[in-house]
């Protein structure tokens, strides 16, 4: 990956008071690097090259740029991990009720078909209660079937920026 800035300021939040190891990155570079990253192969390791119109030549510089982006990206790991973690909580407790309640519907299901045999009403609140306790399923079911995995994709993605080598070097022109 590489990106053209006038001064290395530009990568990071200008409104963050933290020291520079520990600033965020700027919004609009953050989404730039992790949009790249998307398209590059899943395997394999990231590489970002700073090209800049003020390029200082000390190596302690280059370290600390390089170690502010790492850093970022750690923290976002993270917090990316830890969304993960809240999400399959989230999940596991939707399956805990969803099953709960779907055997309570089912129950309740077969116990109002055996009160009263042929009576549509009882078939159609019966019927009802089949088809709430499945929808009672349907959260855990989205998390468990769908909602993981693009968490767990930015979780690999910015676990791989995290240990990325980072470049500085001095435009052309």
């Amino acid at each position: 990956m590489e990106v053209h800035l006038r001064a290395v300021q530009q990568l990071f939040n200008s409104l963050d008071p933290s020291p520079f190891v520990a600033r965020d990155l700027d919004q609009d570079a953050e989404e730039f690097i992790v949009g790249w990253a998307r398209e590059l192969p899943r395997t394999g390791e990231f590489r970002l090259v700073i090209h800049l119109d003020q390029y200082d030549d000390d190596p302690a510089v280059h370290e600390r740029v390089a170690a502010a982006v790492r850093n970022f990206f750690e923290y976002r790991t993270r917090v990316a991990s830890r969304e993960f973690a809240q999400l399959m909580r989230e999940g596991r407790l939707s399956l805990a009720i969803g099953l709960l309640f779907l055997g309570g519907c089912l129950l309740g299901a077969r116990f109002m078909s055996g009160i009263a045999v042929d009576n549509p009403l009882v078939e159609f609140a019966s019927e009802g209660l089949v088809i709430g306790g499945w929808v009672a399923m349907w959260r855990p079911m989205e998390i468990f079937l769908y909602e993981w995995w693009p968490l767990a994709r930015k979780r690999s993605i910015l676990a791989r920026l995290a240990r990325m080598q980072v470049e500085l070097r001095r435009a052309a022109g």
